[in-house]
This record gives C-alpha cells, structure tokens and sequence, in this order.
C-alpha cells in the first residue's frame, strides 16, 4: 500500500529540511525509506512512501515537521527513536489575538538570555523550541509531558520559581524511582 502526505514548513525552514547540498533529505529519506519531493517557492513538501509496511512515512512527517518548528535536522531526527515524540503548542490558545501578550508569552517561556528554556531541556531531557506562535517539544513520552506541563504552566502565568520546583520534584522523583527499580532487580547478597 503506498502512501503520500503533505506537509507545509515556513519557507525560511525549507532550507534547514533540504541540508547542505540534500544531506539532511537524503538521511531522512534513506532512515524512513520514503521520498521527499520539495517545493521551496511554497514550502509545500510531500512524503511518499511505495510501502507503508517497509518505510516509516509517519516518522519521516513527524522529522520535517519538527524541522518546520525550528528546530535543527539534528534534533529532529531524534524523533527517529519510536520512543521519542514532538508536541507542539499553539501560544494562541494562552494570548488570544494579542501580538503583545503572545510576545510576552515568548519572552516568559524562552527567560532572560534564554535561561527559562535551558532549565526545562536540562530538568527533562528534552529539546525545545519557540518559534513563532508555537513551543514545540521532542522528547522521551513522560519527559515532552513534563516539558509540556511545564511550559503551560508559564504561559498561563504562573511564576518561574514554581515551575522550577514542579520540574526539579519530577526530576527527583524519577531518580528515586530508578534507584528503587535497580534495588528490586538486584540479587540478593548474603551477608559473610
């Protein structure tokens, strides 16, 4: 069964998709065994695959889409990995039709020489990016949740310190869950 999708990417982002002289196609198209065919004047670009049972089409949709949201193809093709994910949040929904409460929005959520975003990629593993109406997110599943809850919490205004903590209480909570996990499966030593 083929298959065959549209996707739009802004078209200052079509280059990013394309890499320096088709690398960053070719990598994606070789990974998903599908093909790309790009229209750079409209940002237009299709995924076809012949098989949808040997290609990864919805993979390679979710990779150029990420790329349409900023990021770069290296960070994208993390979203390769089946346990990694792209979340995508539309700023619109926290500012309404306010230009100044969306850039608002924006300056919260990325902080002060960009400190904000820094300390959710670093607390959850994951990458982010704030490009324009939009927060998008790539991570592990439960770490792009947490990322996610994160940056709603922001944008609808609560404060930084708040969120830190929520994120760094997740964080430790995690740790102890794994420290928890190991002892479980550990053999047990008798005492000599």
């Amino acid at each position: 069964m083929s298959f065959e999708q549209g996707v739009k990417v802004p078209l200052d982002r079509v280059a990013a998709v394309i890499g320096k002289k088709g690398e960053t196609k070719k990598q994606l198209e070789e990974a998903c065994h599908i093909s790309l065919e790009i229209d750079s004047q409209s940002g237009d670009i299709i995924v076809r695959s012949t098989s949808v049972e040997e290609g990864d089409p919805f993979r390679a949709i979710n990779v150029v889409e990420a790329v349409g949201r900023g990021f770069s193809p290296q960070r994208a093709l993390r979203l390769l990995d089946p346990e990694t994910t792209l979340e995508v949040l539309d700023l619109r929904d926290f500012a309404g039709k306010s230009d100044n409460s969306l850039e608002r929005i924006r300056g919260r959520i990325i902080g002060l020489n960009g400190k904000s975003r820094r300390v959710i990629e670093e607390l959850t593993k994951c990458y982010v990016s704030v490009y324009g109406r939009t927060v998008s997110i790539i991570g592990e599943v439960t770490e792009a949740k947490l990322a996610k809850e994160a940056i709603t919490m922001l944008a609808s205004g609560s404060r930084h310190r708040s969120v830190y903590n929520m994120l760094q209480k997740a964080r430790t909570k995690r740790k102890m869950d794994r420290v928890l996990l190991w002892e479980d499966q550990s053999p047990e030593v008798e005492p000599h």
